[in-house]
């Protein structure tokens, strides 16, 4: 066998395969979705907003959640913006929460987690998709339409294994969820 497959092999036992690939994974993250260092899925961004921005000419970063309206959902805390946007949440999580547990729409793709950035997002078929980084999203937008069926095949998997953690390259971990 080839020493380097070997050697590979190896380091990607020893550290995981997702801390092999610089994601990590922590042992208190045990839900599917992906949490980054504000403890929060998305971020800390209300993924309700997400949906009213989209509407606007050039999206914006996605909107601050706050600490007083929070919901559970799939073992990860949310943060809203309001308790309208809470309420609406919880009545239907699934139509708003990020898709593939908000890692990245491409390294989904792909067939891998990594973390998503709740300011890199775009909303397609009244779904949200999070991207790693502008650079990742570019790519993922070329074949947006392949990406999103690769992505939803291979989550069948995927989303039985625990979430990663991290923040994304653009990502503005200080900008939610706020008091």
């Amino acid at each position: 066998m080839n020493r380097r497959i070997l050697l590979l092999g190896a380091l990607a036992s020893g550290l995981g395969v997702s801390g092999f690939f610089g994601l990590g994974l922590r042992g208190a993250n045990a839900s599917p979705l992906h949490v980054d260092s504000t403890e929060f899925a998305a971020g800390g961004r209300d993924v309700v907003a997400y949906f009213s921005l989209a509407t606007s000419p050039r999206p914006a970063a996605g909107v601050p959640g706050s600490r007083r309206f929070t919901a559970l959902w799939n073992g990860a805390t949310f943060a809203f913006a309001t308790a309208q946007n809470r309420d609406l949440f919880l009545a239907n999580p699934a139509r708003y929460a990020p898709q593939y547990g908000g890692h990245c729409a491409w390294a989904a793709g792909q067939g891998y987690k990594a973390p998503g950035s709740p300011d890199v997002w775009a909303i397609v078929d009244g779904k949200l998709y999070l991207n790693y980084s502008h650079a990742v999203r570019q790519r993922w937008e070329k074949g947006m339409t392949t990406q999103i069926e690769a992505a939803n095949a291979n989550w069948v998997k995927l989303g039985q294994e625990p979430g990663s953690t991290g923040d994304a390259e653009d990502y503005r971990p200080a900008a939610a969820p706020v008091p």
